[in-house]
């Protein structure tokens, strides 16, 4: 891996100073950004439906479209920044955001808006991993690192709970395009500071890039997440429109995999998941996001169906789940350190599975102590685990497949998510669905259309009218109560199962990158300028100095052999003194030296041995360079 450094640009110089943490600020604004964009939709669709006329399936896909295309091309743009540069990606996709913004806020017609919905998606695809990664480069020290993910992961919880508050805020006192509209300032802001402040990074470039490989992982997410939403719409399983491009999806995945183990240069690398660590953060973060996801949806229902509460109130309510979800991460790098991987994930799944069972004592009236309590415990547990899992995932992979593993983390946040709505949605259906639709003294008609939802069930209750209408509508209540504590149960179970699952995961967490517990970069990592020099313009004895980039092995005088080494500058150790040794001719084991002379490494085999003159020289000019 390498990061370039303009001189131009001194502040994008964060190999070890503090402005890697404005670098910081500058990754998680624009995630926040892109999270908010991911709910801020929810809360004006009545008022698009009103405003453009959009028939059911255009309404579906202006609602779908954004997390279908950013999950599908989160692992072409991952490895592509890789590749091109992920700063590069990045204001790139900065670019395409704030455009696709413009477009969506002033749409004319349901297919502009499916369109910038897109644009919005592929941009949202180039941030997501792009600020991964950047962080994964300007944070070495695994402990720093640990900190700063727990902010990006606060600010990812912060973005998607505060959405529908926004969104309802906005809806409310303006028009539905302003949820769209205040990304452009922002993204106006952001940009030149993202062009002026980030420090450019690359991973391992040999080899051409896998442009196939890129199209068959988009196409087998696509399918596959699009499945799976459709499974959680009330598709059955037998209906080709879900399985079709599920089965299609997950043929495209294997396919991708196959290659991706036969290429000499992968987009991603497949060995990463015989690492049972990383293998097992995948797994728990896409247990964590089905949960998180699926309960918020159900909740949202049950919040203003059951309880009565408006858009703006819902979101106000959701707040201490964010709130939770903040502090979690603000104290994940001291409790990760503390109780180490293992422990913080099993129990943030512990925590949560128990959150999960307080909230089934949730009823037809509104008990405000009780939720609260439930949202905190439940936005602190999950949070802690997702900081955990990603901590561990991304150092696990190398630092050169930043890219690849923080595409791989995104796209399994985003295929946990649709699992959770098609899953837990399919368990609230059937729990629901038959006392509904099985009622005496109603219509058969208005009970089957009542079982598909609770909303469907008041509009038939208000059309019937009387007593039929009070029966449908105190059943269908009852009804939603009674299956969502039997998905709270469920969830929790499932929370349990990646409680057990973390038990793969180190016991605890070592650091790397860094001198462990000094927070510094070694020498070798560090730019050339930055490696100390002692005052007495010689390196000090024992300790190794790097060959800063670009320096070529220093020669002898067309003579072919290499000069002495700095001094305490070892190749070869004596047994446990650190004075340096000089090699036996031909390889032999090492010889103890004088540890006031320099040692000069003999000829290679079948050269002459340099004369005394010639090794004079050669330590005359070692010496001179050492000084510099």
């Amino acid at each position: 891996m390498s990061v370039t450094t303009t001189a131009g640009a001194r502040l994008r110089s964060v190999g070890g100073g503090a402005n890697r943490w404005v670098v910081l600020f500058v990754l998680c604004v624009s995630l926040l950004l892109v999270a908010l964009d991911a709910t801020v939709l929810h809360v004006a669709v009545p008022a698009v439906t009103e405003d453009l006329r959009p028939n059911g399936v255009e309404l579906l896909w202006i609602v779908d479209a954004y997390p279908l295309v950013c999950a599908s091309l989160l692992i072409m743009f991952g490895t592509l920044g890789d590749r091109v540069g992920r700063r590069r990606l990045l204001l790139l996709g900065y670019a395409v955001f704030g455009a696709a913004s413009a477009v969506a806020a002033f749409a004319p017609t349901p297919e502009v808006l499916i369109g910038a919905r897109v644009l919005l998606g592929a941009g949202g695809a180039m941030i997501m991993p792009a600020t991964l990664s950047i962080l994964r480069d300007v944070f070495p020290d695994r402990r720093e690192r640990a900190t700063a993910i727990g902010i990006w992961t606060a600010v990812a919880a912060v973005g998607a709970a505060t959405g529908p508050v926004l969104g309802g805020f906005l809806v409310e006192n303006f028009w539905w395009g302003s949820v769209f509209l205040i990304n452009i300032p922002l993204m106006a802001l952001i940009l030149p500071a993202g062009k002026w402040l980030l420090p450019e990074s690359r991973g391992d470039s040999e080899g051409p890039w896998d442009v196939l490989g890129a199209l068959m992982a988009a196409g087998g997410v696509l399918g596959a997440v699009l499945g799976v939403k459709r499974l959680g719409a009330g598709h059955g399983l037998l209906d080709p429109g879900a399985t079709g491009p599920l089965l299609a999806g997950c043929l495209l995945v294997v396919l991708f995999v196959r290659r991706q183990r036969r290429r000499t240069h992968p987009l991603i690398d497949m060995r990463m998941f015989s690492r049972a660590a990383f293998t097992t953060s995948v797994g728990c973060i896409v247990l964590a996001m089905l949960a998180l996801v699926g309960l918020e949806l159900i909740a949202v229902q049950y919040l203003q169906l059951i309880l009565g509460l408006s858009p703006l109130e819902t979101g106000l309510r959701l707040l201490p789940l964010t709130f939770a979800a903040m502090a979690a991460g603000a104290t994940g790098s001291y409790t990760l350190s503390r109780v180490g991987p293992r422990r913080m994930v099993g129990w943030g799944f512990v925590l949560t599975a128990g959150a999960v069972l307080l909230l089934v004592l949730m009823g037809q009236h509104d008990r405000p102590l009780l939720l609260t309590a439930g949202f905190v415990l439940l936005g602190f547990g999950l949070q802690t685990t997702l900081f955990a899992a990603y901590e561990s995932m991304l150092s696990e992979a190398p630092p050169e497949q930043a890219g690849g593993a923080a595409a791989i983390g995104e796209t399994s946040y985003q295929l946990g998510a649709g699992m959770g709505i098609a899953l837990l949605g399919s368990v609230m259906n059937a729990a629901y669905g038959p006392p509904v639709a099985g009622l005496g003294g109603v219509p058969r008609s208005a009970s089957e259309a009542a079982a598909h939802s609770l909303g469907e069930a008041y509009q038939e209750a208000e059309r019937l009218g009387g007593a039929a209408g009070d029966l449908l509508r105190t059943t269908a209540r009852h009804a939603f109560v009674h299956g969502l504590h039997v998905t709270l149960v469920v969830s929790a179970g499932l929370l349990l199962l990646g409680a057990a699952a973390a038990l793969r995961l180190p016991r605890r967490m070592e650091a790397s990158g860094a001198v462990e517990g000094t927070g510094t970069v070694p020498a070798a990592r560090m730019p050339a300028a930055d490696i100390p020099e002692p005052a007495s313009g010689r390196p000090d004895p024992g300790v190794p100095t790097a060959r800063r980039a670009g320096e070529p092995e220093h020669r002898g005088e067309g003579d072919g052999v290499p000069t002495a080494r700095r001094a305490g500058e070892p190749e070869h150790r004596g047994e446990g003194d650190g004075v340096p040794t000089a090699r036996r001719a031909g390889g032999g084991a090492p010889l103890p030296c004088d540890p006031q002379a320099r040692s000069v490494p003999e000829a290679p085999a079948g050269r002459r041995a340099p004369s005394a003159d010639e090794r004079e020289r050669a330590e005359a000019a070692g010496s001179g360079r050492a000084a510099h």
